[in-house]
């Protein structure tokens, strides 16, 4: 403990500038700065005859020119000798290195470097003198500062002391001010440059600390070789677990009488601020708080983790029945020993054996004002903005070096001492009267149990444990279970979403199966083998998709007529056809009508997609809500292209918006240039898709068509600055069917909306100040604003024109526009070239004398000068062909037969989906042949299990001969097929591929070009998906080709209905429980009245529902489908209970311990509250129902964790009390 005061005392920091502090925040920057030496340092010789031990130091403080603000902490050097030698000194050698980290990038931000002389008097006490300082600048005003060189650097100094930088006369640049004077003939040499080594030990060194090479920084091993310097190339220590269990809090005199003393205070506090009486009713305390973390003496190592604490008497209540009776009846005698407990065990991975390493804890308490009068809970949102926060405690830990596990006690503390966080804290009790070992606790006590093991664990105080310490361990280790939250106050107010939720406190990452079960009413004794399995029923979605036409007005929406009016008024490019007229507009509320049949046989087979993104505007009674955002960027998927992220777009607010009364439409969108600018003159973004004959498979035009008529395109908006998702919107494609139109567009008003959790409250009655039981956290959408989308389909004509021969033949090409060397024998002779040379001398002649004739004439002339040069081009190059086709001739017929026996095939594979295909092979000759099948791409294969092609054959309702043992194996060579002559077979390929290449990481950080950058004619062509290419070849026994296949693949990436995205904090484990609605109901998936899948089912399949598969692209995350529900029917009444057995299985491969936990211990008990099973083994759990008085539902969670309590599974039985 006194290593970490005494750490924590000489590096406390001066925070920077609370104007610099509000910017926004930037990546820090490492430094390292050594000071060489001083060059003519001015010391008068008054000062060397009147002190003695004269020695010379340096000392860097980091200076805010803007602000005149000194911040962070003075560094100081070692001191050097500065005796005179022959006069004044000439140099004095320092070579000490300095090193800091900032995020506070800008030139005014600097380094002030000060001489200081300092030595004693006569009465033996020290005497410090200033003799100049410099200004060192860190950043420049040129964007490639910092400079990265290792060069070294002269400072001037100058006369006088730092402070006089506080003066408001000294304006930057502070090198040029009348005011400032050079010190001739000094200064000091040194070199600045960035330090990335630094970046790995951040967390050990706060921000804008200054600190020597030669200072040990606690966290850090100590230096290889003799410089010293251990931050050159720093080496942490190695950092172990600390678990801390069966923590909780002791204030005096008692928990009630200090929170009300609290209240009072704070009210008062009220009081004097806004002038007016607050009711001592109308402030309630919402959440008491833990914030622990891991301390350095420098600051916290990492941010501390935020728990919530709960009374003991709140726990107990939410225990077992028989326990609360027995807190009931001796609640008077413990009343004032009553206790704030944590529900859960805390995990600190970053401790460090070191004398400064210490774990702090700090006690906060959350208050509210409530906003209406009556008292009653209001909303989450206006809780957020009335809520207020105090520290009132905190205490320090220093665990032994020696330390394995035990039992700790600490005092609190408070008042107006320096603390971690550096806020003010509650005030203690005045200590005037107090012995020394009432100081010790009267402000309080924290106890815990701490362990260096995750297997070792406090465990339940048997029957030689009375009183209420042994009460209080029995129940504060409740198990952690992923949707039970802990006891929380009436308006149910959740942590700050800027502090870190703690392990345990809001644990709803379980993986929850819910199980019902239908039970008889026979009670039986638990444990009987007459108890039944729980039974399967469906149930009902949790995390519902976004579906149009639902909640949002996506398919209904209409712009309203002013708003329409400010659409048109901005200048969005117009959507024209092919003749340049304006596309049909479609109102997206009227009904549509789609015909097959009219899509298939429009002449018009081509459609350019356009997506036009005009405004985005907040909702009205969004405006008290988070920060509206000034730049964002949508993420989406049409069809089967590639995910597209399109560029951030600034959000440009309309001046005429309040004005015309369509407050709705608040901003429009407009594309940011290179240099950060934007034109508002050209607004909106424009994505264009073209889907012609030669995007489509053959047969895929009536699937494209089905597509636009049945499905959604769900598009994400994200915050362009923060890049946190905003909210998404779907919107229908069914109005982008022409219907033998030339175009048609539609105009869409899609509501954004985010999935939000709310954890609901209510209020135990006759009791408002205490809290009451929580139900669970519900999810709701809220709608975040409103996305103004115009889509639009342009028909495409399919044009085909003639190519040139130089743009078919390269070899052609490169002859034809190579000219001809002087003097060389080209295809023309030289007898050519000389009548050449005579007929222009002739027409120079010419020209000479028209020009004398008239302009009129001459321009005759000219033109029949150019029109012979032209004419012998043509002639030049009609030979060069002549000659090109002689000299490729052999290989043009070779290529030619080549060609004859190959088969060029497209087509169209998905990742990691099979594409099944055959090729019908023929013996052209009258002998038979046994044919070698060699194929240079390990993914395409053939199928040689007959079942497998039977299978495909299926699938793809193939009607063509199946053999079994077609192909004789011979090990590793490949295989071959016996041939009759004039014979026919039929060989089945199969292309699967798990992997897109290397291009498709670039995916996630390329942005969509913009629509001027963009060709509309090439969107099917993407980098990030490449092209493939496979050939087979099959070889008769001569060796000979008999037939030749070459296979390109276009890989095509999956039609995406839903994105979901998850966040959660790292080091954690992440369960999600995604539930889709019923298969009738998805997009798609309709069935005819006779029962047969239409429009979208898969192709073989029946009425019935399909399998559903889920896989992951990361390959560490499980998935799986688990669509299980039960339901539990008991008498009400005091009536008799039931049995039920459910099974677990140890996902495991070892064998693994587990305990049972419920979160109605009342209403089911187990019988046995732990477990072991071996690995992959399953084990049966004995379940008791007990039942109720009054009638009803509930639902009862069991809890399955692991042997350090953390949860496994989780099984929620619906339980109907009739």
């Amino acid at each position: 403990m006194h290593d970490w005061r005494r750490i924590f005392d000489q590096n406390l920091l001066v925070p920077p500038h609370p104007q610099r502090a509000r910017q926004p925040a930037k990546e820090s920057t490492a430094f390292q700065c050594v000071l060489k030496w001083l060059d003519g340092p001015q010391i008068k010789q008054g000062v060397l005859e009147l002190l003695s031990e004269v020695g010379c130091h340096l000392r860097v403080s980091l200076f805010d020119v803007t602000y005149r603000h000194f911040f962070g902490r003075t560094w100081k050097s070692s001191s050097r000798p500065a005796e005179p030698l022959s006069g004044q000194p000439a140099r004095i050698v320092f070579n000490e290195p300095l090193y800091f980290h900032t995020s506070l990038n800008h030139p005014h931000v600097v380094a002030v470097v000060e001489v200081v002389v300092e030595g004693r008097r006569r009465d033996g006490t020290l005497q410090t003198l200033s003799c100049g300082f410099g200004i060192l600048r860190i950043f420049s005003h040129k964007p490639e500062s910092p400079t990265s060189t290792s060069q070294d650097k002269r400072l001037r100094l100058y006369h006088g002391s730092p402070r006089a930088l506080l003066h408001p006369l000294l304006q930057d640049p502070i090198e040029q001010n009348k005011h400032m004077t050079l010190i001739e003939n000094c200064s000091l040499q040194y070199t600045l440059r960035p330090h990335p080594l630094l970046e790995p030990v951040f967390h050990l060194l706060p921000e804008n600390l200054l600190v020597s090479g030669l200072q040990q920084i606690p966290g850090l091993l100590p230096a290889h070789g003799e410089s010293g310097d251990a931050l050159r190339k720093p080496r942490l220590q190695k950092s172990l677990t600390c678990y801390l269990d069966d923590v909780f809090f002791t204030l005096y005199p008692s928990l009630e009488k200090f929170e009300e003393e609290l209240l009072e205070l704070v009210i008062s506090d009220r009081f004097r601020e806004a002038g007016s009486p607050l009711d001592v009713g109308a402030l309630e305390i919402l959440e008491r708080r833990l914030c622990v973390g891991v301390h350095n003496g420098l600051g916290f190592v990492h941010r501390p983790q935020v728990l919530v604490l709960v009374p003991e008497l709140e726990v107990a209540l939410t225990r077992s029945a028989s326990f609360s009776r027995k807190v009931g009846s001796s609640s008077k005698a413990s009343s004032g020993n009553q206790a704030l407990v944590l529900r859960s065990r805390l995990r600190l991975p970053e401790m460090v054996r070191h004398p400064a390493f210490a774990i702090v804890f700090q006690l906060e308490y959350v208050f509210n004002s409530p906003s209406g009068a009556d008292g009653n809970a209001a909303s989450l949102t206006s809780l957020s903005s009335l809520a207020c926060m105090h520290m009132v405690r905190w205490a320090v830990w220093n665990p032994s070096l020696e330390a394995v596990s035990g039992r700790v006690m600490l005092p609190l503390q408070g008042g107006i001492q320096s603390n971690p966080s550096h806020c003010l804290v509650y005030k203690v009790p005045p200590a005037s009267m107090s012995s020394e070992e009432v100081k010790q606790v009267e402000s309080g006590t924290v106890q815990f149990q701490y362990s260096l093991s995750p297997e070792e664990y406090p465990d339940i105080p048997t029957g030689n444990a009375s009183g209420p310490k042994a009460e209080r361990r029995s129940f504060r280790k409740p198990p952690v279970s992923p949707s039970s939250p802990p006891a929380s106050p009436p308006q149910g107010l959740i942590a700050p979403q800027d502090s870190p939720m703690g392990p345990g406190e809001f644990p709803l990452e379980g993986r929850i199966s819910h199980l019902e079960a239908d039970l008889s009413q026979t009670a039986l004794a638990l444990g009987t083998s007459a108890a039944d399995h729980l039974q399967e029923l469906p149930f009902t979605p949790v995390h519902a998709p976004i579906i149009a036409g639902t909640q949002t007005r996506s398919s209904g929406g209409k712009l309203s007529r002013a708003s329409l009016a400010l659409l048109q008024s901005a200048g969005f490019p117009e959507i024209l056809d092919a003749n340049k007229q304006p596309a049909e507009a479609v109102s997206p509320t009227d009904p549509v009508k789609f015909s097959p049949q009219k899509e298939e046989s429009d002449c018009l087979q081509g459609n350019e997609i356009v997506l036009q993104f005009l405004a985005f505007s907040r909702v009205p009674q969004d405006e008290q809500a988070a920060p509206w955002p000034q730049t964002v960027y949508f993420t989406f998927q049409f069809y089967r292209f590639p995910p597209e992220t399109t560029p951030r777009l600034q959000l440009v607010e309309l001046a005429d918006a309040g004005k015309s009364g369509s407050a709705s439409l608040s901003h429009i969108l407009a594309q940011i240039q290179k240099d950060g600018s934007f034109d508002a003159g050209s607004p909106g973004f424009q994505r264009k898709y073209l889907v012609d004959p030669g995007f489509l498979r053959p047969g895929e035009q009536r699937w494209f068509a089905r597509y636009l008529a049945m499905q959604t395109l769900q598009i994400d908006v994200w915050d362009g600055d923060s890049l946190l998702l905003v909210g998404s919107a779907a919107v229908q494609l069914k109005h982008l069917l022409r219907q033998g139109r030339p175009a048609v567009q539609v105009s869409h008003e899609l509501e954004v909306v985010a999935t939000e959790y709310e954890q609901d409250a209510m209020v135990v009655s006759g009791d408002v100040t205490r809290f009451g039981c929580v139900k669970p956290i519900d999810v709701h959408t809220v709608v975040k604003g409103q996305l103004h989308l115009t889509l639009a389909n342009v028909a495409v004509k399919n044009v085909v024109q003639a190519q040139k021969l130089a743009d078919v033949d390269s070899g052609l090409a490169a002859l034809l526009f190579t000219p001809p060397r002087p003097g060389a024998r080209g295809p023309q002779g030289v007898g050519q070239e000389g009548d050449a040379v005579r007929r222009r001398k002739l027409e120079r002649m010419r020209a000479v004398r028209l020009r004398e004739c008239g302009s009129e004439l001459g321009r005759r002339g000219l033109g029949v000068l150019a029109q012979q040069s032209l004419h012998a081009q043509h002639a030049r190059d009609l030979q060069v062909i002549a000659a090109y086709r002689e000299r490729t001739k052999a290989e043009s017929i070779a290529s030619a037969l080549s060609m004859a026996i190959t088969t060029q095939h497209t087509i169209h594979a998905a990742l990691g989906a099979a594409e099944f295909f055959e090729f019908a092979l023929r013996n052209p000759h009258n002998a038979q042949h046994t044919v070698t099948i060699e194929i240079d791409n390990p993914e395409l294969s053939l199928i040689l299990d007959g079942q497998e092609w039977r299978y495909f054959k299926d699938i793809a309702d193939l009607h063509t001969p199946l053999e079994e043992d077609m192909f004789h194996l011979r090990g590793n060579l490949a295989p071959q097929l016996f041939l009759r002559p004039r014979e026919t077979a039929h060989i089945p390929f199969k292309f699967q591929t798990f992997s897109v290449g290397p291009q498709a990481t670039a995916q996630a950080s390329a942005e969509l070009r913009s629509e001027k950058d963009t060709d509309a004619g090439s969107p099917r062509k993407s980098s990030t998906m490449p092209t493939k290419h496979a050939k087979v070849l099959f070889r008769a026994g001569s060796g000979k080709p008999l037939a030749m296949l070459c296979l390109t693949v276009e890989l095509q990436p999956h039609v995406v209905d839903q994105v979901f995205r998850f966040y959660h904090p790292e080091l954690t484990f992440l369960k999600k429980a995604i539930r889709l609605p019923p298969w009738h109901t998805l997009p798609g998936t309709s069935h005819s009245p006779h029962g047969r899948p239409v429009a979208g089912a898969p192709v073989g399949t029946s009425s019935e529902d399909p399998p559903l598969h889920v896989r992951c692209s990361d390959p560490n995350i499980i998935c799986e489908t688990q669509n299980m529900a039960f339901e539990i029917k008991l008498p009400a009444g005091g009536g008799r209970g039931a049995n039920k057995r459910i099974t677990y299985t140890n996902p495991y491969p070892l064998r693994r311990a587990y305990r049972l936990h419920s979160d109605h211990p009342h209403l089911l008990q187990f019988k046995e509250d732990a477990f072991q099973v071996g690995g992959g083994e399953t084990y049966t759990i004995g379940l008791r129902f007990a039942s109720r008085q009054r009638a009803g539902e509930e639902e009862i969670l069991i809890y399955i964790n692991d042997h350090e309590d953390k949860n496994e599974e989780t099984f929620c039985v619906k339980v109907i009390y009739q």
